[in-house]
């Protein structure tokens, strides 16, 4: 139990750390402070699942900085992807998109950032880790998972409430009437700033979202299409009656 606890605080600490390292890029960017990430707190659990599989899968290699650095660009890649993917098919929209960059795959990942990949990676192994789980060890067992508890239930709590945000936005682009991409882009961007604060936030975190839709245009015309026919039996229907109350 209290081996858990410490790795879920890990996961939590370079969760924070990576959604601070996000935010301070954001805001030598744009010159201002954005709330990055899909989920509410303070954390980017992308970061915190991949430094966990560097530190589980890539720890025993520390005598090899050439294969630390090649490991951690794999793993991390890869956790990008797969990431990118099950968002876009769950959610129906795509929240970074590389495909103006050059080296990218499906424009999921790209070769700018599996660089920086492997350069945390080897911070992480080499620098980071080690101080981190010092620190950890200070605090008494007792309390780590007192802690890891608490945080645990903070965290299942607005991954269920970033979920249903995220759900909603989802089934607004499939059912929009719209058939561009722009348009229903437009649409979303209007409807995001118009609900709660929650909303307006994941808007200013992923302002560039990309839609899907390739894979919608068939939704939204079969949608077309039976709004275009119960019209025409609503037009048919009331002429009859209108004949019918003339006899």
């Amino acid at each position: 139990m209290e081996l858990i606890a410490e790795y879920f605080l890990y996961f939590i600490i370079y969760s924070f750390l990576g959604w601070t390292m996000e935010v301070i890029c954001k805001l030598v960017e744009l010159k201002k402070f954005v709330n990055r990430g899909f989920l509410i707190g303070p954390i980017c659990p992308i970061y915190g699942y991949g430094v966990l599989a560097i530190v589980l899968i890539i720890g025993s290699f520390k005598g090899d900085l050439l294969a630390v650095f090649l490991k951690s660009i794999l793993v991390c890649s890869i956790l990008e992807y797969l990431t990118s993917y099950l968002m876009e098919k769950i959610f129906k929209a795509r929240w970074w998109d590389y495909s103006n960059k050059k080296f990218n795959l499906n424009g999921r990942i790209c070769l700018e950032t599996m660089i920086p990949f492997g350069i945390l990676g080897c911070t992480v192994i080499y620098i980071l880790h080690p101080i981190i789980v010092n620190l950890v060890n200070i605090i008494n067992p007792k309390l780590t998972i007192l802690i890891a508890i608490i945080l645990f239930i903070i965290y299942i709590l607005d991954n269920v409430f970033s979920f249903l945000i995220l759900s909603k936005i989802g089934k607004y682009i499939k059912f929009s009437k719209k058939d561009n991409t722009e348009a229903i882009k437009k649409s979303i961007d209007k409807w995001l700033l118009s609900n709660s604060v929650f909303y307006r936030r994941l808007k200013n975190a992923y302002p560039n979202f990309v839609i899907n839709i390739k894979k919608f245009n068939n939704n939204i015309k079969e949608q077309q299409k039976k709004w275009m026919k119960q019209e025409k039996l609503r037009k048919i229907k009331l002429k009859e009656k209108n004949k019918k109350g003339r006899k």
